[in-house]
């Protein structure tokens, strides 16, 4: 097997932390640096794939279902694959975009219940509601506790938050 070793530094000296340094081996092609770099981009998209499937088989369980037939265990994994991605998708938002629009995540109906559903801290504020104010909402239901120097709610606090959040949602449609 012919393999080739990517050596990447980064450049500079961070302040607090070590200096990233990969040594990644690949049986891929690499004829220049170009090559190199895009295989750097693949890897460093590595970390989002596995938190997808942490969801998946931590807060779906998708391992534990008793299906017995391929076909049903597919069907299941299909929906589980979009709720895992949802919450992913809302806590990277969170992360990237914390001031962008609710409605970019949730429908009208969905923010009128968290409203009614999820008091908030400071009532008296007049802050213009934001999407991480709906979605540490969510977390809130998750068991959340959302201290001012609590870091952003993570995968798994979202899919608690969520979990309960559609059934109570399910319930209030009913």
């Amino acid at each position: 097997m012919t393999l080739t070793v990517i050596h990447a530094d980064e450049r500079g000296s961070p302040k607090n932390r070590k200096k990233i340094e990969w040594k990644l081996l690949t049986d891929l092609p690499v004829q220049s640096r170009g090559d190199a770099i895009e295989k750097l981009e693949w890897y460093s998209l590595r970390w989002k794939i596995e938190v997808f499937h942490k969801i998946l088989k931590s807060g779906c369980r998708a391992e534990d279902s008793q299906l017995r037939t391929a076909q049903r265990l597919t069907n299941l994994i299909s929906v589980f694959c979009i709720v895992s991605w949802r919450i992913f998708w809302m806590t990277m938002l969170n992360r990237s975009a914390p001031n962008a629009s609710p409605e970019f995540v949730l429908t009208k109906a969905e923010i009128q219940l968290l409203d009614r559903l999820v008091k908030d801290k400071n009532p008296a504020s007049t802050q213009r509601k934001t999407l991480s104010h709906y979605l540490i909402k969510i977390a809130r239901l998750g068991g959340y506790l959302a201290r001012a120097n609590d870091p952003p709610p993570g995968n798994l606090i979202m899919w608690r938050g969520l979990s309960r959040f559609i059934d109570i949602a399910t319930g209030a449609t009913l």
